[in-house]
């Protein structure tokens, strides 16, 4: 088996890779027969010397691999045809802005798997950059607060080499007695608490949070149930509310109205609510002025996302009254929105490495097996078509809206 990891093609370039050189020693140490080839790149986090150095090969050309490991949308130009390609695609949500990369994929007979849906047999993910876009992003929520408030001043994730070098700057970080609300108890949400735990700001039950006053900043950890209500009954059933949860209506706004600061670190469908409406902060008691929306879903869960942000340019503001765009920390009271849609990349080695590790403990193995029920139930695209795992993207793939999660979202 012949492996190639390509360089990143999309605009700006993403300094992540799936196996960093000692991974992919030890994986031709591991497995007879196998080659690891790596496209040569100038932006990687790992340089074609560090490959090269090890022996492993770096070219200009992959086309004579069988497998290819990406990992974000590879540009519809430099797909190969007839390959195996492993990166996040960003479609099984119907992202409208990726349905013509599912299209190509399909009409270049391209058999596409997508690392979001790769699953063990309790259905829990098995290869996720989760942590560390917590991580970077409640870093990148705190970078902004300061920013914004002249409070402290400490470098961008990206200037920082590792983890060690962000948590020496988050030394530097002083906050005033503010309240920040976290949503999402994930990977994602694991994350954040380290980041905030490694500034040794108090966690507060969520009732506490919203009666009470503290003298040193706080933050809560929300689940679901704790900000999403039945429409009926105002109840919460956690297995009918991810299956079915357009019967549910947010009650965020309670939180809106004592927090400084939001870090949302949730996963959301696009039938369920949004945490709060586009016309809620207008209200004189929205209290709200940072948001950091890890998800980066765009028109999504935070109506105050519209669109993602960049790595170079990180914060948009959005105008109270308006909803209209402003330059970042662009007026007093507008609320300033972080929306990376790819954080871990500032901190590139580590992430890297990370996510290594986890593709040769889980996937790596089932390359080798003759039917891997985790590669199927993971493959969007074969023989030039959906599989029937994808069936449900038909109507995004044709081009068809999908009036039920339209009228849920």
């Amino acid at each position: 088996m012949k492996i190639g990891l390509i360089k990143e093609g999309k605009v700006p370039a993403d300094k992540r890779v799936a196996f960093t050189p000692e991974q992919i020693l030890e994986m031709h140490r591991t497995y007879a027969g196998l080659e690891v080839f790596v496209e040569s790149s100038d932006v990687r986090c790992y340089t074609d010397e560090e490959y090269d150095l090890l022996g492993i090969k770096v070219v200009d050309d992959l086309s004579h691999c069988d497998v290819l490991f990406g990992i974000k949308e590879v540009p519809i130009d430099n797909l190969i045809p007839e390959k195996t390609y492993f990166f996040f695609s960003h479609t099984i949500k119907k992202q409208p802005y990726n349905r013509a990369l599912l299209q190509a994929v399909i009409d270049k007979n391209i058999k596409l798997i997508d690392y979001e849906v790769l699953k063990n047999q309790n259905g829990q993910r098995v290869t996720a950059f989760g942590r560390w876009a917590g991580i970077v992003g409640a870093y990148n929520g705190l970078w902004t607060y300061g920013q914004k408030t002249d409070l402290y001043h400490i470098k961008r994730a990206y200037e920082c080499f590792d983890l060690i070098e962000i948590k020496e700057e988050l030394k530097k970080v002083q906050l005033p007695p503010i309240k920040i609300v976290v949503t999402g108890s994930g990977r994602v949400g694991k994350g954040v608490l380290e980041v905030l735990n490694s500034v040794g700001i108090k966690q507060i039950e969520p009732h506490d949070f919203l009666f009470n006053y503290y003298e040193e900043p706080v933050f809560t950890l929300l689940g679901s149930g704790q900000y999403n209500r039945r429409k009926t009954d105002g109840g919460f059933d956690k297995e009918e509310f991810y299956s079915e949860p357009y019967k549910y209506e947010s009650h965020f706004l309670k939180y809106t109205e004592v927090s400084d600061i939001l870090i949302s670190a949730a996963y959301w469908d696009n039938r369920a609510p949004r945490l709060f409406k586009k016309g809620d902060i207008k209200l004189e008691e929205f209290n709200i002025s940072v948001i950091a929306d890890i998800t980066c879903d765009i028109d999504g869960s935070l109506p105050t996302t519209i669109r993602a942000s960049k790595v170079f340019s990180p914060v948009f503001d959005i105008d109270r009254d308006t909803f209209e765009e402003l330059p970042a920390f662009g007026r007093q009271n507008s609320i300033s929105v972080m929306a990376i849609d790819n954080l871990p990349t500032e901190l590139p080695r580590d992430a890297s490495k990370d996510f290594g590790d986890q593709l040769m403990k889980f996937l790596i193995p089932e390359l080798f097996k003759p039917n891997s029920s985790m590669i199927d139930k993971a493959t969007i695209a074969n023989d030039g078509d959906l599989t029937l795992e994808f069936i449900y993207l038909r109507d995004y793939l044709d081009g068809i809206n999908d009036s039920e999660n339209e009228k849920h979202s």
